[in-house]
């Protein structure tokens, strides 16, 4: 990971945001499962600040106001935040609110206020699969060495990889429309999140 991370920190600005956008199309997955199940938070808003992304991305020209985005998306992270300070908090909730963060730290890249957010998107979807292997298949599995095998070994952690590895690549030719269009149709992954869940499995 130490090469990825410092490929991740050598990207130009407007590449870094690619990646960010990829890498939040699909965590946001996570966002509309939760959604559907719960009934909470609002699906609308955030798939409409997504979208802006994308827009922003292949229309450098087109006016947003960025900041006013990440205003209206504080209220959706507000309620989750809330759920999140409940005792019965569900691991959907949790991946729910990295959803939304993610989309955040893309909103404020834009915004010109995070040079990292390629670097800090990268980790925390890798730790979202993290704590999914842990919590599906580490409870019988006492040591940290153990865990951590585990996890570096399991076929998300490995899709993982090979996702940002892909996005990664990509970024490596011209970003034109159609690259850009490509890298909004492999950050959907098929309607398939970075913890192997969609809508369909519910």
């Amino acid at each position: 990971m130490a090469r990825l991370e410092t490929r991740l920190r050598n990207l130009p600005e407007r590449e870094a945001i690619v990646f960010m956008a990829a890498l939040t199309e699909r965590l946001l997955h996570n966002y509309r499962l939760f959604h559907e199940v719960s009934g909470g938070g609002d699906r609308r808003r955030v798939d409409s600040a997504m979208a802006l992304v994308w827009e922003a991305l292949l229309v450098p020209a087109a006016r947003i106001d960025f900041t006013l985005q990440g205003e209206k998306l504080a209220a959706i992270e507000a309620g989750l935040d809330d759920q999140l300070a409940e005792s019965d908090v569900s691991f959907g909730a949790q991946m729910a609110r990295d959803a939304t963060l993610a989309l955040s730290t893309c909103l404020e890249a834009l915004a010109g206020q995070r040079p990292e957010g390629a670097l800090e998107l990268s980790r925390l979807s890798r730790h979202g699969v993290e704590r999914f292997i842990e919590l599906s298949e580490g409870e019988e599995i006492e040591d940290e060495e153990g865990l951590s095998a585990l996890i570096d070994a399991h076929p998300l952690m490995a899709d993982e990889r090979d996702f940002q590895q892909e996005v990664l690549e990509r970024l490596e030719a011209p970003l034109d429309a159609p690259a850009l269009r490509a890298l909004k149709r492999l950050g959907r992954n098929e309607g398939v999140s970075n913890i192997g869940l969609s809508l369909d499995d519910e």
